[in-house]
């Protein structure tokens, strides 16, 4: 006869075996769970310890001729660099300096002429230009344009006053200033070439003999205004004409040497909001502005590398 110590029944140590071997199987999975949610919390606060990479918003005031190209080039920044976050404001660039001047939030500015970014580098309250940012990025053209099939007397700028009706930026504009300042050059309109702003429409408007001035509040609403056939005639810049190719035929590209260099500098601003990761962020788009791979997109719409 074969005597067994009494530590319980056949089934009760079966029991216990069984949960040993539930217990061992729950407390490996729960190591497991917690090595992976360690590995996992490990890499990402490497990642983010190397790159450096902080969520920031960057707003950009551009001239209102950038609008189309600078969406292009901003979705491109943003795929291969998904932590910054473009907030783009476009407009005539006088118009941008005010609002600059004003107080409100700007973290780089390109304008679409010399005179407002001068303005704002001999300094304002609500802020300043960042030393060493300013670059004079690109450069452009003023153009003389009517609407397809308009049936225009007009074949130059010299005779504009053949026109019924223009479309012309105001005198806060770039592209009116350019435009009054090609006006005085020309010897068609009296005035100061170097304050083109205080030539009014209704000076041009009699120096034309009569012709009638549609003003504008920027160079997208000359475009706008001449492709829709509301005016015969408007000086645009020739980005502009980049996507109206069906709408609007250049009459004449005026040259430099009546317009004078359209110059589109560009700057890093920063004011008491600013902050140094904002700062930061503004400088390396704006080197990434001056690459091949930009200026490439900027070429496809019609803009010039300052050279």
């Amino acid at each position: 006869m074969i005597l067994r110590r009494a530590t319980g029944t056949d089934k009760s140590v079966k029991e216990r075996k069984g949960l040993k071997r539930k217990f061992a199987a729950y407390a490996g999975l729960t190591l497991g769970l917690i090595l992976t949610a360690g590995l996992f919390a490990g890499c990402g606060k490497k990642d983010t310890a190397e790159s450096g990479n902080v969520d920031v918003d960057l707003s950009i005031f551009a001239a209102k001729s950038l609008n189309s190209v600078m969406d292009e080039i901003c979705a491109a920044y943003t795929k291969e660099h998904p932590n910054v976050n473009f907030q783009n404001n476009y407009d005539s660039s006088g118009t941008l300096m005010a609002q600059i001047k004003e107080g409100v939030k700007c973290n780089i500015f390109v304008s679409a002429g010399v005179a407002q970014m001068d303005e704002l580098q001999n300094g304002y309250e609500a802020g300043s230009v960042v030393d060493d940012t300013r670059v004079d990025l690109l450069n452009n053209q003023v153009c003389l344009v009517t609407y397809k099939n308009s049936g225009t007397a007009v074949t130059s700028f010299a005779d504009i006053s053949k026109a019924k009706n223009m479309a012309l930026a105001d005198g806060t504009v770039p592209v009116g200033q350019y435009t009054r300042v090609a006006l005085v050059n020309s010897k068609m309109v009296e005035g100061d070439a170097s304050k083109p702003q205080d030539i009014s429409d209704s000076d041009i408007s009699k120096a034309l003999g009569g012709l009638e001035i549609n003003s504008c509040a920027n160079v997208g609403a000359v475009a706008s205004a001449v492709a829709e056939g509301a005016n015969e005639i408007g000086t645009v810049y020739y980005s502009d004409t980049f996507g109206y190719e069906n709408q609007l035929d250049i009459i004449e590209k005026l040259p430099n040497s009546l317009t004078g260099d359209v110059i589109y500098p560009i700057a890093a601003l920063k004011g008491d909001n600013t902050t140094a990761d904002e700062l930061e962020a503004a400088k390396e788009f704006i080197a990434y502005l001056q690459t091949d791979e930009a200026m490439s997109v900027f070429e496809k719409y019609h803009f010039t590398v300052n050279e």
